[in-house]
């Protein structure tokens, strides 16, 4: 019959559609293998070219091995530091084209980075900079080379730092929309971009801090690198930002060249340049790791419950999967110690919870040591306190020891558009989060009982961890955010440094002789698209599509964990200095 063939017809359209895609896998399977198999060959005299551009994970990220498309991952801080450390004492390599470009990374990574390109020209080798649209960020990477060329048509943005603080009150008002917040710490404020206009003189206090501490290491470092004074670079700064001429004729670069006039420089003596991609190099390097092995366990963005990674992105901590590598290292009986790498503003309480009971568990089965990247705070740095050492960078935000809840009172919406709710509850405070209305005052007594409960158990556990009393802690939480600096003046941070601060110390603790050589082992390691595909759950794909609408509408500083809503450790804002 028509209809029985018409069945068949579309039967095998469909069969010929999952044949087309599982030959797809197969071909990409084939392609990532025959990749990963190759024989890298490095010549002498060759020259590392670093570019650094766009993202700089600390998670690592799949590759889009798609047959005639492939899109590489972003480098991750850890591929990065072991590169230009082996490049130091590669006899192939003799320097390094330094070349970053509209590079998204804040402050912490960006000083550990520079940090380890000063380590490189200890070896003798020179490192040059070539840069195109520097701004803050590429410069601050570009003072730790011999030289900095732009082009002769280019400009140097160095300019200063500002934090721009934006406030929705008013247009929730127009929308009919209440944000109702009830917080724990005089600096907590997190819901006040949703409940206020303005700035609270909190607020001002902290983020002016932030920028002050920022700054003022901006400018030591571009003192050091360009042989000036502080005060004639605070000067040279308040005349940002500069022509090319401009910025020769104050010394903040060397010279005026174009790619091929950089890249001859490079030559000394040698036909052409050999150039060494920096991908390439980062196989060659991790490949050629010797010593005892250490996890390192890396942890990135918000914090939230449950499992299910967004695909290809590091914005997310899930409890479930994070403790799961957390196990992973600790059943790993080749592993020494390990080093729990964390970038996260914090998220749900209950998460931050269940993630710091793995973190002890794991503390007592091996040497740990906490390296903070470029934020570690509310959540972050409650799952940092397991009593072992925290590390952080002078940049690095962390602290906001405090608790947050916020809950949407969308009535005055549902009136302007015609929605009506009829509310049936048995139990007093049975309605205490429905959208349809504010809380009474009897629900908002209980609510700040549950959040006042669990920032004392923050307070508590910091001072655990820390070998302190509460009301020791108490002057330095409140939810104030502290810069690695300043957490390390008032003792909430052990020592300032990166990575290699973090295996000296468990060098230490594991009796090896200085410098000697220890294999850091990612957790997790490198994973395909396809394993992301087969392990992302719906919800976790729903929260990618809601960040990048966010993101793509301006509106990125709306942290995931705010639209899950609950009690949450969180950072009072996010923040992007430039």
């Amino acid at each position: 019959s028509l209809k029985g063939s018409m069945k068949k017809f579309l039967l095998g359209i469909l069969c010929g559609l999952v044949l087309a895609f599982v030959l797809a896998i197969v071909l990409s399977f084939s392609m990532v293998r025959l990749g990963a198999d190759r024989t890298v060959s490095i010549a002498d005299n060759s020259i590392l070219m670093l570019n650094l551009e766009g993202g700089i994970a600390e998670v690592s990220q799949p590759e889009m091995n798609f047959p005639f498309w492939v899109q590489p991952a972003p480098p991750t801080v850890h591929e990065i530091w072991t590169a230009i450390r082996a490049a130091s004492k590669d006899s192939r390599v003799k320097a390094i084209a330094l070349q970053p470009r509209n590079v998204g990374a804040g402050w912490g990574k960006l000083q550990e980075i520079h940090g380890a390109i000063r380590e490189f020209r200890k070896s003798g080798k020179p490192v040059i900079a070539w840069l195109r649209n520097p701004g803050a960020r590429e410069y601050y990477l570009a003072t730790a080379a011999d030289k900095i060329y732009i082009v002769e048509e280019d400009y140097l943005d160095l300019k200063g730092l500002r934090a721009e603080m934006t406030y929705f009150k008013g247009t929730l008002d127009k929308l009919g929309v209440q944000v109702e917040v009830e917080h724990i710490g005089k600096y907590k404020d997190a819901g006040d971009s949703y409940s206020r206009t303005s700035p609270t003189p909190e607020s001002r206090e902290v983020i002016g801090s932030i920028l002050d501490g920022i700054y003022k290491q901006i400018i030591d470092t571009v003192a050091e690198g360009r042989k000036k004074t502080p005060e004639e670079v605070r000067t040279l700064i308040d005349d940002g930002p500069f022509l090319a001429d401009h910025a020769l004729k104050a010394g903040l670069i060397d010279g005026l060249k174009y790619e091929d006039q950089f890249l001859d420089e490079l030559k000394k003596g040698e036909s052409e340049v050999k150039k060494l991609g920096l991908r390439t190099y980062i196989r060659e390097a991790i490949s050629q790791q010797k010593g005892d092995k250490v996890a390192l366990i890396s942890g990135a963005g918000a914090i939230l419950r449950g499992s299910g990674r967004s695909i290809g992105s590091d914005e997310s901590i899930f409890s479930d999967d994070f403790i799961k590598l957390l196990r992973d290292a600790g059943k790993d009986k080749s592993l020494k110690g390990a080093i729990v790498r964390v970038d996260s503003p914090g998220g749900d309480a209950i998460a931050s919870d269940d993630i710091l009971r793995e973190m002890r568990l794991l503390s007592k089965k091996m040497p740990l040591v906490i390296s903070m990247s470029d934020v570690a705070a509310s959540g972050g740095y409650f799952i940092a306190c397991t009593g072992d050492p925290i590390v952080a960078y002078p940049n690095t935000i962390t602290g906001s020891i405090g608790v947050i809840y916020g809950k949407p009172n969308l009535k005055g919406l549902y009136d302007k558009i015609g929605i009506n709710k009829e509310i049936v509850t048995r139990g007093k405070n049975a309605a205490i989060d429905t959208d349809y209305g504010p809380m009474s005052p009897a629900a908002r007594a209980k609510l700040r009982e549950g959040i006042q409960a669990t920032y004392d158990g923050f307070v508590a556990r910091v001072a655990e961890a820390r070998k302190k009393k509460p009301e020791e802690i108490e002057p330095y939480a409140q939810g104030r955010a502290w810069l690695g600096s300043q957490g390390h003046e008032n003792q909430l941070v052990d020592h300032l440094g990166g990575l290699d601060t973090a295996l000296d110390l468990l060098r230490e603790e594991l009796n090896l002789e200085k410098g000697s050589n220890i294999q850091l082992i990612p957790y997790p390691p490198r994973r395909s698209i396809w394993a992301q595909l087969m392990n992302a759950t719906p919800e976790s794909m729903l929260d990618a599509e809601a960040r990048l609408w966010l993101q793509k509408h301006g509106i990125s500083s709306i942290h995931p964990a705010i639209l899950k809503g609950g009690m949450m450790r969180i950072m009072p804002y996010s923040l992007d200095i430039r």
